[in-house]
């Protein structure tokens, strides 16, 4: 027996697609057989199985199941939470192989898929593309799994609380936005325990996403955690996506932290106590929080963008943190270097109170830059890379540097901006930063003279905001 994944589905950190299009049971079957045979390649064990909300989740986590135990393995699921708890279950779990998470992420409603990790490692990239050969070519392990139920939700909640300072019991005003997403009872449970005063919205998950899309990394999608925080008068608020491995913050103005800076409060906590630690950043964070990390003596490191690239890079380094523009950051100092939201926000609390100042007040002690949030082009996925190709001609005919670290970084005056395909939709990312708003005008309108000569309309004008 053979399968064929349609190709738009393998992508660089996952599998996802479209369910009914271009995503059916029969592939999540696939990937179960597939998993399998790894697994047995490698030397056996058993493999944890969690979902999140959506609702295509169930159906495409009993087809996994099923190709799982029918490949021989040994499955114990954990049902419906957070990617990060299905990552906690895989290291902390006896004669744990690997895991797999249902999980759409931060995507569209109607699309799901498949995160993996093999051996406490991230399948991605290579790994992901060498599943496709295996289901077409049809050698697969065969066997007759067994399935167990368990309830994780409380030794992971219990393993959260260890982030807090020791001897510290900070009473902050915190809201908390689970946009229907599958983290929402784990903040319950979280909440509960942690002390101050906690404000919830959208804790029940609901794959119809009825409230507002779960991904905290789109402003749009913060306006009722910033209402909250306004109408109560709170602290700061955090939020999450749809599987609880993104984390975005506003301040008690209501202003968004995003992910690298985020990461710029947890690396400056760190670097007082690991003073000198390599501090992972991607290749769409800000100038500043590569300036920051050098100028507390750690060592910054870009790298390129995607949850499993920057988790392999983070154990490569031996970086105790590493993070992402998107809200991925990642924690190997105190704990076991996956990216994980709820982990992160008992971190950040930590950190905002061991600064001895509001979230506001360190805010407003952060470069004052101006930038572009992470700007989607929509570009067929056909034809997303060549773009990118085009433009890279381009500027080497003009004698332009080009760090391609991740897609083409380029470095022009005061400023920066970034093209890359993007790994998760059929759009190319653009990223932009400068001193002020008139040299950022300067640079997006390079970029969409760039992109216009490669047959990609794009206007860029108007969208910045401070860093």
């Amino acid at each position: 027996m053979s399968h064929r994944f349609d190709p738009v589905i393998l992508r660089e950190y996952d599998v996802r697609g479209t369910v009914g299009r271009t995503l059916h049971a029969a592939d999540g079957y696939a990937i179960g057989r597939c998993f399998a045979t790894r697994v047995a390649e490698t030397g056996g064990g058993r493999v944890v199985v969690g979902r999140d909300g959506r609702l295509t989740s169930e159906m495409l986590e009993a087809a996994l199941v099923r190709g799982l135990t029918e490949g021989g393995v040994d499955v114990v699921r954990i049902g419906l939470g957070p990617s990060p708890m299905l990552y906690f279950a895989e290291a902390v779990l006896p004669g744990m192989a690997g895991g797999i998470q249902v999980t759409g992420s931060h995507n569209p409603r109607d699309d799901n898929g498949f995160k993996m990790v093999l051996r406490h490692r991230s399948l991605h990239g290579p790994g992901i593309t060498a599943l496709g050969a295996l289901a077409e070519s049809g050698r697969w392990s065969r066997g007759a799994g067994t399935v167990e139920s368990i309830d994780l939700h409380d030794a992971y909640v219990d393993r959260l609380l260890q982030g807090q300072a020791p001897g510290r019991a900070p009473a902050f005003r915190i809201g908390w936005d689970c946009g229907s997403g599958a983290a929402g009872p784990v903040v319950e449970r979280l909440t509960a325990r942690l002390p101050g005063e906690h404000h919830l919205l959208h804790i029940v998950p609901d794959g119809h996403f009825p409230h507002h899309h779960p991904d905290p990394s789109d402003a749009a999608n913060l306006v009722d955690l910033q209402a909250l925080v306004a109408e109560r008068g709170l602290d700061f608020g955090l939020a999450f996506d749809g599987d609880g491995d993104r984390i975005g913050a506003v301040d008690g103005r209501g202003r968004i932290l995003w992910g690298d800076q985020i990461l710029m409060l947890l690396a400056e906590r760190l670097l007082l106590e690991r003073p000198g630690a390599t501090v992972v950043g991607d290749v769409k964070s800000s100038r500043a929080l590569f300036d920051r990390i050098a100028q507390w003596g750690g060592t910054p490191v870009m790298g390129r963008t995607g949850h499993s690239s920057l988790k392999t890079l983070m154990a490569d380094t031996g970086a105790p943190l590493a993070g992402e523009m998107s809200g991925h950051i990642f924690f190997g100092h105190e704990y076991y270097g996956f990216d994980d939201a709820l982990y992160a926000a008992v971190r950040l609390i930590r950190a905002i109170d061991l600064a001895g100042r509001s979230l506001t007040d360190l805010h407003d002690a952060m470069p004052r830059l101006v930038s572009t949030p992470d700007l989607r082009i929509p570009v067929p996925e056909s034809r997303k890379w060549a773009v990118v190709d085009s433009v890279a001609t381009r500027l080497a005919a003009e004698g332009v540097a080009v760090d391609t670290t991740d897609g083409l970084r380029v470095s022009q005056g005061t400023g920066w901006w970034l093209l890359r395909p993007s790994n998760t939709q059929a759009a190319v990312t653009v990223r932009a930063e400068a001193t002020d708003a008139d040299d950022l005008a300067t640079l997006l309108a390079g970029v969409e003279s760039h992109l216009a000569a490669c047959g990609v309309a794009a206007s860029l004008s108007g969208e910045t905001g401070p860093t």
